[in-house]
């Protein structure tokens, strides 16, 4: 089975341009392609991970990624999938992201020896001239057809900016520059990406006379897509820092029944024949599914060693087991005490667990919030310091764990 045909197996594939080609390119490892990556936060999600897995399967076999940084498109944000503008960021934060995401993709793409490009567009949309870009790109784009993109049309009701209306143009841009400059053959993006990618093909056919490519990756179901890279309202990040090794390890362990297989033949590397033993496995192996996922993607994000410390807590705290070494852990200070007294809403603010205190409020009126796994009924419910002499577990919902000590 080549690659191309993996990828159609795994569930990888929505929709492609001229796809006899595309097979033939990297099933010979002779497609040179790129995804993009806006820098609208420090840390890479769960969202990018389908991604980044997606080009290191394309590189083990062969074929060049080119990481693009948008640290141009980012000054302007794409509005697909978006209900309001993007904030704005500036030149500083931008560049401040778009490290932070080179360290987070050398863990999964090898940089080396030219083996796979990080370029950055602010390197030639930030010098482009305006009319120079209405002579040249502009006059090659229908805004009838534009207009019609999914992108634009869920935006219409509520109002586009002319200032997002440029995004697409934007991004075709980069294909037609990378093809030029790049050898890129090929660009890969989800399937809400579709109408840019397919502006960058036609802008290189009809300045250059030539074909280009474009390949989207599916999503997983639409719930489960809508859900990629969040949780409890947090985005689900790959910075340790942000999301914890075994928080990371919960998002995946709590995926649905029905995604994930799904999300086992996407995004991890696992052979499809063993794979393919589980499509009948149902009620409690689907368990034993979810903890092979977690474990997996884990280790890849990770490392080995914090997937099993995060696999080991995990299996201890739902077995009902006391081993709690390496639950997520928050250490309270003196500072945090009044009157020797913490609550336990300031505790949960703390440690990340809940956006404001109207959110523990609403979590406690409704019972999902346990101290030592006994229910707490009041929002001014506190703990002494004392207290903390042993540490203190606190839970919230089913499947939320913090050990607090001082």
């Amino acid at each position: 089975m080549g690659v191309y045909e993996e990828l159609k197996e795994r569930g990888l594939i929505a929709q492609v341009t001229n796809e006899k080609e595309i097979k033939e390119m990297i099933n010979s490892g002779k497609a040179v392609f790129y995804i993009g990556f806006d820098c609208t936060a420090d840390s890479l999600t769960a969202g990018h991970f389908m991604a980044l897995t997606l080009m290191k399967r394309l590189q083990d076999a062969g074929n060049r990624p080119i990481a693009l940084i948008g640290g141009g498109t980012t000054m302007i944000g794409d509005p697909s999938g978006r209900t309001d503008m993007r904030k704005m960021l500036t030149r500083e934060d931008i560049d401040h992201n778009a490290a932070c995401f080179k360290k987070q993709m050398e863990r999964f793409i090898d940089f080396s020896d030219g083996k796979a490009l990080m370029v950055n567009n602010a390197d030639w949309l930030l010098n482009l001239n305006y009319v120079e870009v209405l002579r040249e790109v502009g006059a090659c784009f229908s805004v009838n057809n534009m207009l019609r993109a999914e992108c634009y049309k869920q935006r219409m009701e509520k109002g586009l900016s002319f200032f997002e209306f440029n995004y697409m143009i934007m991004q075709s841009y980069d294909f037609y520059y990378l093809f030029q400059h790049y050898d890129c053959n090929m660009q890969f993006g989800g399937d809400d990406q579709w109408s840019n990618m397919l502006g960058g093909t036609e802008l290189i056919r009809k300045k250059l006379g030539k074909d280009a490519h474009a390949m989207t990756i599916t999503l997983l179901t639409d719930a489960q897509g809508k859900k990629m890279g969040k949780t409890a309202g947090n985005a689900v990040w790959l910075d340790a820092e942000k999301t914890s090794p075994y928080d990371f390890y919960q998002y995946w362990r709590n995926v649905a029944d029905a995604d994930v297989l799904k999300c086992i033949r996407m995004l991890t590397f696992l052979p499809l024949e063993e794979i393919n033993k589980m499509s009948d496995w149902q009620g409690s192996q689907l368990n034993v599914a979810k903890e092979i996922l977690a474990f997996e993607l884990t280790k890849l994000v990770h490392g080995e060693e914090e997937a099993r410390k995060a696999q080991t807590a995990s299996k201890a705290l739902f077995a009902g087991g006391s081993d709690n070494s390496d639950m997520p852990h928050t250490v309270l200070t003196q500072d945090d005490f009044t009157d020797g007294e913490i609550t336990v809403i300031d505790m949960m603010l703390k440690a990340g667990m809940i956006q404001s205190k109207g959110e523990g409020r609403r979590l406690i009126d409704q019972g999902g919030i346990r101290v030592n796994d006994e229910k707490i009924s009041s929002a001014l419910i506190a703990l002494k310091e004392s207290d903390f002499d042993n540490a203190v577990i606190v839970k919230k919902g089913k499947k939320v764990f913090r050990k607090f000590t001082k």
